[in-house]
């Protein structure tokens, strides 16, 4: 056998690892820049996607109210067609609105076309119920390909990721869940030695269909925002997480 041939299945191997690794890594700069932190590890950024959903969204405003913490919610278009007022409402009451795509799709395997096409009807769907577009986006799942990125920023976005993500949509218990999201205290605590704090990716909605289950998320966030607040966390939207000095 020719040996150049023997290294062509590793070489195989080693391209495909590493475009799953730039697909799907949450921190991979691969495909282009994303935000994954706040400027400050005093700064957390709590975002939820997949509303707005008539079924929990309007329950967690008030709850977010109840601790002055301002979210960052990345919407789907096709649900902010179908609650428009929701949509509006989320945005007068201070939170901000960006853009999930107009019907969730692995963009992975979307091509550049049809990516910029989920992007651009979802703003048109954020325009119409609000008045603006949206400064930020995120790929469901986090899937991005080479023209992810570029073509969010064509449209006038930057790309946010996350640092945790807890898996609220398969919550078992409140209990699981909030156990999951513990690590925000743990870095709180010692914030001393680090330069960036956490955004926190959870959902209002699911994908599928309006009036998704959320209220693990709902009940797992009553117990910890309290606690974060006492920690000295400051709940900032992801405009203020980029913008914001570091303290």
């Amino acid at each position: 056998m020719d040996p150049w041939l023997i290294g062509v299945p590793a070489a195989v191997a080693l391209t495909a690892a590493t475009t799953a690794f730039g697909a799907v890594y949450p921190r991979s700069q691969m495909f282009g820049a994303t935000i994954c932190h706040t400027a400050s590890p005093r700064q957390l950024a709590i975002t939820f996607d997949d509303g707005p959903n008539p079924a929990i969204t309007p329950k967690l405003l008030d709850l977010l109210d109840r601790y002055e913490a301002k979210a960052t919610f990345f919407v789907i278009g096709r649900f902010v067609r179908e609650c428009g007022s929701l949509a509006k409402e989320m945005a007068d009451r201070g939170h901000l609105l960006a853009n999930h795509t107009e019907t969730h799709p692995n963009l992975f395997w979307l091509g550049r076309d049809a990516v910029r096409e989920e992007l651009q009807r979802c703003q048109d769907a954020l325009r119409n119920a609000t008045g603006g577009e949206a400064l930020f986006f995120r790929p469901p799942y986090g899937f991005r390909n080479p023209w992810v990125v570029s073509t969010a920023r064509d449209l006038g976005m930057r790309t946010v990721l996350w640092t945790l993500i807890p898996g609220d949509w398969r919550a078992h218990s409140v209990e699981w869940l909030a156990k999951r999201m513990q690590s925000v205290a743990q870095h709180a605590e010692g914030a001393a030695g680090r330069r960036t704090g956490d955004v926190v990716c959870l959902h209002d909605g699911a994908h599928r269909a309006l009036g998704g289950d959320r209220s693990h998320t709902l009940n797992a966030l009553e117990y910890w925002l309290p606690r974060w607040r006492d920690l000295g966390l400051k709940f900032v939207t992801i405009t203020e997480a980029v913008t914001l000095p570091a303290r």
